[in-house]
């Protein structure tokens, strides 16, 4: 991903409902627990960590039973440590005392909230993202120190290959032609990050790479669950007994079909959460990304809306724009709208085709404004769609020029936001069929894009003969404005 190229917008939910569902993770709501539990007599080791002895009373504390009962204690305490909900206030004595950020889960603003429960979300990334910590035992048993070659562990490596994973599961999400708020296989999300685009049919090489991938995958899903990142079905034990009782990993099998729903979901499914969708989208911005959420521009002007949402999709256009138009009076928005719609530069008629999706939402109110614009040269033919759609009466018709600089306008906008679709595609051929001298006409039309439309249906019409009369047309195009 680009660090200059904005992603796809993503719809968030209200800070308040973000900031209780961050109370409610069981991670976090852990941490709270023992932050409050903790008192003089409470003692930590030198990392921060609860002496041992300390353990089974945290474990109770919590309601926790059962042979994981001090490592979920001892891993709550440490989340409670590492987002200032406890202090270590003597680290000779190892006594710790209330955090000052303890207060805010209960008396601090939503926003506060958030600030805390990101603060326990990179805890958790970074526990994720390193070796089985058996291994490091035994490492350092045998030598004393801990040799992550002799692990066959590159800690730069691993974290980066779990961003990845996570920026792929967050573009999933937000784009429109991805799942949305359904869950994505596991054997998909590691392939998209290990299978080359240009790869036909991955090699037995990449697909093993994706298997091995998974099973990471799987044990840093299990932990980044409980803290509210994700929803996550692990992938079935039973696939590992089988999978080490073969000499070939089926893992792999999985990762190259992960058409049948009925395997791949056996090899794990993860969803990102609401609150996940918050979080990452915070990771990101932080990290320099441009990461646009829909109803950032609901304050600003009709061109900012117009320009904002001109990479959108569909969708989220929509939805910007009416939240958009949910504070404003229709016929000063209309009129607003069409002001800003005007120009002659290259992103103008993708503005102007963003004007009329937004002037669609907008009802009758808005008439006087179409009507005002009606002998305006860039704005005239829109104007003429707007009161024709809406029944209104008494609507000129448009003089041959307005029609056709009408149709240059949309497809130069439809070129711009969807580029060679299959839409377009259709456009063109309609055009070229319903219009037999369309050609002839359309490379005088004085519209700055003319020329580049009329090649770009050169290239669109599956007809040799017609493509070559739109090439000529575009060259007569070019000639004309001398370009």
């Amino acid at each position: 991903m680009s660090d200059s190229s904005p992603l796809p917008p993503v719809r968030l939910h209200a800070e308040a409902e973000l900031a209780r569902d961050a109370l409610s993770t069981p991670l976090l709501s852990r941490a709270a627990r023992l932050a409050r539990w903790a008192g003089a007599d409470t003692r930590v080791d030198a990392g921060g960590g609860l002496v041992d002895e300390q353990l089974p009373a945290a474990a109770e504390a919590l309601g926790l039973s059962g042979d994981d009962a001090a490592a979920y204690a001892s891993e709550a305490w440490r989340v409670a440590v590492d987002t200032g909900l406890v202090e270590v206030t003597d680290e000779e004595k190892g006594t710790v005392a209330a955090g000052a950020d303890l207060a805010l889960l209960t008396g601090g603003s939503p926003h506060d909230v958030l600030r805390v429960w990101l603060g326990a979300l990179e805890a958790v990334l970074a526990d994720a993202s390193v070796p089985d910590l058996g291994a490091v035992v035994d490492a350092m048993a045998e030598g004393g120190e801990v040799d992550l070659s002799s692990l066959d562990f590159d800690p730069e490596a691993e974290a980066e290959f779990l961003e990845g994973v996570l920026g792929n599961l967050y573009l999933l999400t937000v784009s429109e032609d991805g799942p949305g708020e359904g869950p994505v296989p596991l054997p998909a999300l590691a392939a998209s990050v290990l299978v080359p685009g240009d790869m036909a049919e991955p090699s037995n090489d990449v697909l093993q790479q994706v298997s091995d991938a998974m099973m990471r995958l799987d044990d840093q899903f299990r932990l980044l669950e409980p803290i509210g990142l994700v929803e996550y079905r692990p992938v079935d034990e039973a696939l590992l007994t089988e999978a080490d009782s073969e000499a070939e990993p089926e893992a792999g099998g999985a990762a190259a079909a992960p058409g049948d729903d009925t395997d791949v979901t056996r090899y794990g499914l993860v969803r990102l959460t609401p609150l996940g969708l918050y979080g990452l989208r915070a990771r990101l911005l932080e990290a320099g990304f441009a990461v646009p959420a829909v109803g950032e521009l609901a304050d600003k002007g009709a061109d900012a809306l117009l320009d904002g949402t001109a990479a959108f999709g569909p969708a989220a256009a929509q939805a910007e724009t009416e939240q958009w138009l949910a504070r404003r009076e229709p016929l000063a928005a209309a009129r607003e709208l069409l002001a800003a719609a005007r120009g002659s530069d290259s992103g103008a008629p993708l503005r102007r085709l963003r004007c009329q999706q937004a002037l669609s939402l907008v009802g009758a109110d808005a008439e006087p404004a179409l009507r005002e614009v009606l002998d305006d040269a860039e704005l005239g033919g829109l104007a003429r769609v707007w009161l024709t759609e809406h029944g209104a009466r008494d609507v000129p018709a448009p003089s041959e020029a307005m029609v056709f600089w009408l149709t240059i306008d949309t497809i130069a906008a439809q070129l711009a936001a969807e580029g060679n679709s299959e839409e377009l595609r259709s456009l063109v051929e309609g055009l070229a069929r319903q219009h037999s001298g369309f050609f002839g006409t359309a490379w005088r039309v004085g519209h700055p894009a003319t020329a580049d439309v009329l090649e770009a249906m050169g290239r669109l019409h599956p007809d040799k003969k017609i493509a070559k009369e739109a090439r000529k047309a575009a060259f007569k195009a070019r000639s004309q404005h001398g370009g």
